[in-house]
């Protein structure tokens, strides 16, 4: 929300005072639920987190318009990561799963190095999935959207070797 401002005249100059900027969106935003930090042979329990879907943002406004293998970036999310995901190692191959219990659910993972990976229907079901080789060690945001602005809808995100 931007506040009212002042207007006032300085020296011959019109001067207009922000007393806040919240109306810009963050470079680093914290994540809205939180961290989750993997070592390669992690216990399944330590790849699942839990959230819902909310924002009305369009993915390729925060991410981008399309991954690197040229999948779109679909799907409405908040400016703000849903997960920071910490891989404390290099993993010749992940899989991401959201499961919402088959709601049209979306996927945008971006890398430490820029990399994006975007995902949307996976076969039959609605919920989006990634599986993908090559990650890299370091820290990715994660947004779990949904196809529609707004939607609020529960998830379950869970991470596999």
């Amino acid at each position: 929300m931007l506040r009212r401002t002042k207007l006032r005249f300085k020296y011959g100059c019109l001067l207009a005072g922000m007393t806040a900027l919240s109306a810009l969106p963050a470079l680093a935003e914290t994540p809205v639920f939180g961290a989750l930090t993997l070592a390669p042979g992690f216990k399944p329990s330590q790849g699942v987190a839990s959230g819902y879907t909310s924002g009305s943002t369009s993915l390729p406004a925060i991410v981008a318009n399309q991954d690197r293998r040229g999948n779109k970036c679909l799907g409405f999310a908040d400016n703000a990561p849903d997960y920071k995901m910490v891989l404390q190692k290099d993993f010749p191959q992940l899989a991401i799963e959201v499961d919402s219990g088959g709601k049209d659910t979306t996927l945008a993972i971006k890398g430490p190095d820029g990399t994006v990976r975007c995902a949307d229907d996976t076969g039959k079901n609605k919920d989006a999935s990634i599986q993908d080789p090559d990650w890299k060690a370091g820290e990715y945001e994660v947004w779990v959207g949904s196809i529609e602005a707004g939607s609020r809808w529960k998830y379950k995100l869970t991470v596999r070797q």
